[in-house]
C-alpha cells in the first residue's frame, strides 16, 4: 500500500511539473544564423539551384573574416569537385616552383578580383542527371554585366563546381588541364 501511494505522489508531481506555465521554463538557447561559407555548404546539400543562389549570394556580401574561407588552401575547396580541386592544386603547385602567379588567380564566381556593386541577375538551372547540373548565370559587378555557365556535380552529400564557362566559351577546366598536361610532360 506505502509503495503505492509513493507511485501515485510521484506521479502527481511529474504531471504538475509537465503542466506547468510556460514561463517557468528557461527559453531554448537560439541556433546562430548560418553564414559565409557554412551558408554555401548547407545550400550545397539541398540542391544544386541552392547552391548555385548561394555562391552568388556570397559573391554579393561576402563575410569579413570568415573563418570557413581563411582555412582553405588551393586544391582542397569544397565548393569545388575533386577534379578541379586535383588541377587547382596542379596549378598552384606549378607557379609556386616556377616562383609565378597561378593561372587560377582570381574568384571564379565573380570572375574578378574583387566585387563591387555585384548582384545575380539571372539564373536558369537545367539538371543532367541525378547527379549533375548546368546553371546558366548572369550577374552584374563593377558596374558590367557578365554571363557564364556553371558546370555542378554532385560529390557525396553536396554539390559542387566542376567548371566555369565563361562567356567566350572558355573553360576553366579545361585551361587547368592544360597545365596538368604540360606539368606531367
Amino acid at each position: 500500500m506505502r509503495i503505492q501511494v509513493l507511485v501515485t505522489a510521484t506521479v502527481l508531481a511529474l504531471t504538475a511539473t509537465a503542466c506547468s506555465p510556460a514561463e517557468d521554463k528557461a527559453p531554448a538557447p537560439a541556433e546562430a544564423p548560418l553564414t559565409g561559407r557554412a551558408t554555401i555548404y548547407a545550400a550545397g546539400e539541398q540542391s544544386a539551384e541552392a547552391f548555385a543562389r548561394a555562391l552568388y549570394a556570397d559573391a554579393a556580401a561576402p563575410v569579413a573574416n570568415d573563418p570557413a574561407a581563411a582555412a582553405i588552401s588551393p586544391g582542397r575547396d569544397p565548393l569545388y569537385s575533386r577534379t578541379m580541386n586535383a588541377l587547382i592544386g596542379v596549378d598552384f603547385r606549378e607557379a609556386e616552383a616556377k616562383n609565378e602567379v597561378p593561372y587560377l588567380n582570381y574568384d571564379p564566381i565573380c570572375a574578378c578580383q574583387d566585387a563591387d556593386g555585384f548582384a545575380l541577375t539571372a539564373l536558369k538551372m537545367t539538371p543532367d542527371g541525378d547527379k549533375a547540373a548546368t546553371a546558366e548565370v548572369a550577374f552584374t559587378n563593377h558596374g558590367q554585366t557578365h554571363q557564364q555557365t556553371l558546370k555542378l556535380v554532385r560529390e557525396g552529400p553536396m554539390w559542387r563546381i566542376a567548371d566555369v564557362v565563361d562567356a567566350k566559351g572558355k573553360s576553366l577546366h579545361d585551361a587547368l588541364m592544360a597545365i596538368a598536361e604540360k606539368a606531367e610532360g
